[in-house]
């Protein structure tokens, strides 16, 4: 008899929680609330809030708003973004994750130091939180994401290196080794592990989850950089690993011959979707 199981550990971090709930109870006064990007990498939940009044901005028709509330979702932004809001009366609805926030403030005293480091960011170039994280530092921060980028970066400097939230632990040890062997012996070097526990913690389970079914279904938004790396964690140890972002994409082949069919996701994928995508396997 086959059995379907959603892994208890998939679904919504604490930050992108707390983002949706203050959304949730701002709509709920009736008032128009606008949001600054996606509230989270998931079209299926930014449809669901869209039909509940949040309406989507970019921060070019941001700079058209006047006399509003805007919320500011979990992945952080620069310091530009609320002095916008002060210069144009907009109330900000600020759901920051606090692991995020704790980072640039980081980030920001290092900067302002009287003797500032080179600080560079391990992470995605463009990504929401990375952005956030240079804004810190008036555009100075050097992103890097893979051993070529370190080409861009002086070997003669005091360096600090952080890292995007929701980065590999792996990588992020990676990069730190290739770093200190970049840089000139006499320069002073601190890698900070600025990585989100959560995430971190995540890998190891959902490693062990995959191992333990015969296919695994991995849900999540194709614009999220999370889903995409757990994704590869997953079918690294379980080959018969599909990526969807919804149940109408499912791989009835990938599934064929399985007795043990797990379903997880991404920081960013809400509980309600994986448990549509096992009401459609169950229903085949």
């Amino acid at each position: 008899m086959r059995t379907v199981e959603i892994d208890a550990g998939s679904g919504f971090c604490f930050g992108v929680t707390a983002a949706i709930k203050k959304a949730e109870e701002e709509l709920a006064k009736g008032t128009p609330l606008y949001c600054l990007g996606d509230i989270v990498h998931n079209s299926d939940e930014v449809d669901r809030l869209r039909r509940k009044g949040l309406l989507t901005i970019s921060h070019e028709q941001m700079a058209g708003l006047h006399d509003c509330k805007v919320l500011l979702r979990a992945h952080g932004e620069p310091p530009s973004t609320y002095e916008l809001a002060r210069r144009n009366n907009i109330e900000i609805i600020d759901a920051t994750c606090p692991v995020v926030l704790k980072l640039q403030q980081r980030i920001k005293k290092a900067f302002d130091s009287p003797e500032p480091p080179q600080i560079v960011i391990y992470g995605k170039l463009g990504h929401a939180e990375v952005n956030g994280l240079v804004g810190q530092t008036d555009g100075h921060a050097k992103v890097v994401e893979t051993e070529a980028d370190l080409r861009k970066l002086n070997p003669n400097q005091t360096t600090h290196l952080y890292s995007q939230t929701t980065k590999s632990l792996t990588g992020l040890r990676h990069i730190a080794r290739e770093l200190a062997a970049y840089l000139s012996p006499e320069v002073e070097f601190h890698s900070f592990d600025t990585i989100c526990r959560s995430v971190a913690h995540r890998v190891d389970n959902l490693k062990e989850f995959a191992q333990g079914h015969d296919a695994i279904v991995f849900v999540a938004g194709r614009k999220s950089s999370n889903g995409k790396f757990l994704f590869d964690e997953c079918k690294a140890v379980n080959p018969r690993t599909q990526f969807i972002s919804g149940p109408d994409e499912l791989d009835p082949e990938l599934l064929e011959e399985a007795a043990s069919i797990g379903i997880c996701g991404a920081t960013s994928t809400p509980r309600w979707l994986m448990e549509q995508v096992k009401e459609r396997i169950c229903q085949k």
